[in-house]
């Protein structure tokens, strides 16, 4: 059995973090993850702070294991979904788009654990002096929002750079990147890719497949020249915003083109002209399964590998 320090911090039986994705981190989602001994997390991007306290409530419901919530920071009113995570009882956050320094506060007055994204070494260090309790190393190979460091050379330099738990994300999806993680000195990773393709992800059955479908070369970072880089697996409408790029429109065209497009692939299954943010880790993905085969065939695949590692070692 694999346990680290993020399993005794977090009160969790393996150490998987569910990303929490817009539109696609729901209640049913989240507490798959948890029953499953992970840690499922709500995502309340792009919520109004109400349905985010049903979600919650929906996802204590369905388990009574640990759980988290997500915000991302960039879309504004943080505080509002903030009070709701106190008010219901949350006891883990993660945060992403941004820096959570200004919210640590009353977060630390309610005993909640806080563990945000970082793209690079320097706000993982800020992170860590400002009282954070783990951070999330996400590589430039994740889905959505990314930075512009692979996983692989960002994650040793941050687990060397802070003295709390680091978690490893970006390109994961099997015991293979979890037991790379480990060695890398991660305490555990996050999937999102890996968890949308999952019976209990609410996600349209067509961007499932869409991502099923994917390839090692499959998806493409747009945004760049507007530090607003995101990444999705190519179509139509990716096209179309490359383009745009390289003509030079202004970053408020850029982003009004872009609006609404990913509630458009993951809830109504458009994935021509949606937005279908996924990681490079697609190219691993080629079934949909429940999530508790998804996270037992994880563990072992991890066990395993860790095995054959060790096995290299002369006596």
């Amino acid at each position: 059995m694999i346990r680290t320090l993020l399993c005794d911090l977090l009160g969790i039986e393996h150490p998987i973090l569910q990303g929490g994705m817009a539109w696609a981190a729901s209640a049913e989602l989240a507490a798959a993850v948890s029953n499953a001994g992970g840690l499922g997390i709500v995502g309340a991007g792009n919520q109004a702070a109400e349905v985010v306290r049903q979600e919650i409530r929906r996802t204590r419901e369905l388990t009574d294991r640990p759980f988290g919530a997500n915000v991302p920071i960039f879309i504004g009113e943080v505080e509002d979904r903030l009070q709701v995570f106190i008010d219901e009882g949350v006891r883990v956050i993660t945060f992403g788009g941004g820096t959570a320094g200004p919210y640590l506060g009353p977060l630390r007055r309610a005993g909640i654990v806080v563990i945000p994204v970082v793209a690079s070494v320097a706000l993982a260090r800020r992170l860590a002096r400002e009282g954070v309790d783990a951070l999330i190393a996400e590589g430039m190979e994740s889905g959505g929002h990314v930075g512009d460091v692979a996983t692989l050379p960002l994650v040793p330099q941050v687990v060397d750079a802070v003295d709390i738990p680091v978690v490893a994300a970006g390109g994961l999806a099997d015991g293979r990147g979890l037991a790379a993680a480990l060695a890398l000195g991660a305490a555990g990773i996050q999937m999102g890719t890996r968890f949308i393709c999952s019976t209990e992800c609410p996600a349209h059955d067509n961007y499932k497949q869409r991502i099923v479908r994917a390839h090692d070369r499959a998806t493409i970072v747009t945004g760049e020249r507007f530090s607003h880089p995101v990444r999705c697996i190519r179509g139509p409408f990716v096209r179309r915003l490359e383009a745009m790029e390289r003509q030079g429109v202004s970053e408020t065209e850029f982003l009004d083109y872009g609006a609404g497009r990913l509630r458009a692939a993951i809830v109504d299954g458009d994935v021509k002209e949606g937005s279908v943010m996924a990681g490079q880790s697609a190219g691993l993905v080629d079934d949909l399964l429940p999530v508790q085969a998804i996270v037992d065939r994880i563990i072992a695949e991890a066990e395993e590998s860790i095995r054959r590692s060790a096995s290299l070692l002369a006596d």
